[in-house]
């Protein structure tokens, strides 16, 4: 391990934080928010030294005189640091709602689903079918016949709020402007049920594709639009095994990317370049998500071992451009780092934070842009044959 975990111990305050070189920065995590910041190496010194119980004032000197700073300047700057990683204050990270002590759950739900994955069976009632809507889509090619079940999951609204309940157990609500926060934890719950783990031994959930070459998987991330849905399902045709898309949970005690039961999100604009190879798609369900303003059909992954979990071989940042030439190189992990924590959720138990650093640390990185699929799909067999 190439982290520091520095603990401080005072009357009146206790800090809690990491700090993980990566190239020639520092990246900060603090346990009173969960929030990793990317800092120049001098910065994290300072903390450092705050850390150790150093004068502020003394610090702040030290730090005018090498930077010629105005001694307010470098004050102002330490007692920022000082109150972000030092000072606890109030904690950031979101609590659950006190409202859940009075709500029921239903008796009654107008729309029952039964999801059958691998050996399990999981029934999801919705009080709606807009509701249903909501998380029915990507789990239609699990549907089975109703029947005995291993797990209920209950979906309900109340105070302009939605809830989720797990066999009757009250998980959480969130208001109607925030349901992808709710379908998060769906998938949460449903991955922790899948593969019979709490919440807590989960390093973290990037928002990303999943390809296997059955040996070793790799991260494919990209803002919306770039193409990542539609590379997974090029690359599926092509040999290789879809893990999970949109959603996809590593482990915090072996760093192995679990596989996600969701289907493939193909839009609208992709089918052109995926009919050829999947035909079904002509006349799948389209559904119109207004909301996120995307129109999409869904497709069955082609893994059906929902138990399956791989190693890390990397992270490939994809992105589709017409007319554009092959390039695929590496990247430095700290553009890397910014560009997916962001959009990803991470364990905010300080024991897991420090081995998402870790395990990011060793990873590679790679920026792939591309328009034509054939080149695409060679590149990406290169890259897990090591061959740059």
């Amino acid at each position: 391990m190439v982290f520091i975990f520095l603990k401080l111990f005072n009357l009146n305050f206790q800090a809690i934080f990491l700090l993980q070189p990566i190239d020639n920065k520092t990246v900060l995590w603090s346990l009173k928010d969960n929030q990793y910041l990317v800092v120049e190496s001098a910065t994290a010194l300072l903390v450092s030294k705050l850390s150790k119980g150093e004068s502020l004032e003394d610090i702040s000197k030290e730090l005018s005189q090498e930077l010629s700073l105005p001694v307010k300047e470098s004050t102002d700057f330490v007692l920022d640091l000082k109150k972000r990683f030092i000072d606890p204050g109030p904690s950031k990270l979101p609590n659950k709602p006190e409202s859940l002590k009075d709500v029921v759950v239903p008796n009654h739900f107008s729309v029952e689903k039964f999801y059958k994955i691998n050996e399990l069976v999981i029934n999801a009632s919705f009080e709606s079918e807009q509701a249903c809507f909501l998380i029915h889509p990507k789990f239609e090619h699990l549907e089975v016949e109703s029947q005995k079940h291993d797990f209920c999951f209950k979906t309900f609204t109340q105070d302009a709020r939605i809830f989720l309940a797990v066999d009757n157990k009250l998980i959480g609500s969130w208001p109607f402007d925030e349901i992808h926060y709710f379908q998060g934890k769906f998938s949460m719950q449903l991955i922790q049920k899948i593969h019979n783990m709490q919440e807590d031994e989960w390093l973290g959930v990037f928002h990303a594709s999943a390809v296997s070459n059955k040996k070793s998987a790799m991260l494919f991330l990209g803002d919306s639009g770039n193409g990542k849905s539609t590379s997974l399902a090029l690359l599926q045709a092509h040999g290789f095994d879809c893990i999970a898309d949109d959603f996809v949970p590593v482990a915090a005690q072996s760093q192995e990317i679990y596989s996600f039961p969701a289907a493939i999100s193909v839009k609208k604009t992709s089918l052109d370049t995926l009919l050829p190879f999947y035909p079904e798609l002509s006349d799948s369900k389209e559904y119109d998500f207004k909301v996120a303003q995307k129109i999409v059909r869904y497709l069955k992954p082609n893994n059906s071992d929902f138990s399956s979990h791989l190693p890390c071989k990397g992270l490939v940042f994809i992105k589709y451009i017409k007319d554009a030439p092959l390039s695929c190189e590496k990247i430095d992990k700290i553009t890397a780092f910014q560009k997916l924590v962001p959009d990803s959720w991470l364990s905010p138990i300080k024991e897991n934070a420090a081995i998402f650093l870790d395990w990011f640390a060793a990873l590679d990185c790679f920026e792939l842009t591309y328009s034509n699929n054939t080149e695409m799909v060679a590149q990406v067999s290169k890259l897990f044959r090591d061959e740059l």
